[in-house]
């Protein structure tokens, strides 16, 4: 469905896991392959970090730059989360932030695939401002 959706153009939106899946590899399950959509490796919190894991719970985005997913937005909205692992190692695909521990990618975004590691879907209004801004992308 991604590799039909890039090639078609059509908007595609990963969450949590979905997210995850776009990148290189995975270290959820083992050491498994990715879709390679973004750069990259998605890594379990390690214990010695002294944070409650998973995280369960709201933070801020700290937006990196301009998108139609986030055209309602603005920067510091909270979103709810509930992770276990976080990717690593993109750049210019990073859409959003956020700090648990360390800034960790809360968004990514190449053409027209997007991830967010955070439910847009349980969280509240903004998460209903997200899936509206994706609902009217063509």
């Amino acid at each position: 469905a991604v590799v039909a959706h890039i090639k078609q153009n059509k908007p595609f939106l990963g969450i949590c896991l979905g997210l995850q899946m776009l990148f290189e590899e995975s270290e959820e399950g083992g050491l498994v392959k990715g879709l390679g959509v973004f750069p990259g490796k998605v890594c379990k919190f390690s214990d010695d970090m002294g944070l409650k894991i998973p995280q369960i719970g709201w933070n801020a985005l700290d937006i990196k730059k301009d998108s139609k997913l986030f055209k309602y937005l603005k920067n510091g909205d909270f979103v709810y989360f509930v992770h276990s692992y976080f990717a690593t190692g993109l750049e210019n695909s990073l859409l959003a932030t956020t700090h648990y521990g360390k800034e960790l990618t809360a968004a990514v975004e190449y053409k027209n695939i997007m991830g967010c590691q955070f439910h847009p879907e349980k969280s509240g209004e903004i998460g209903l401002k997200i899936l509206k801004a994706f609902c009217e992308m063509e």
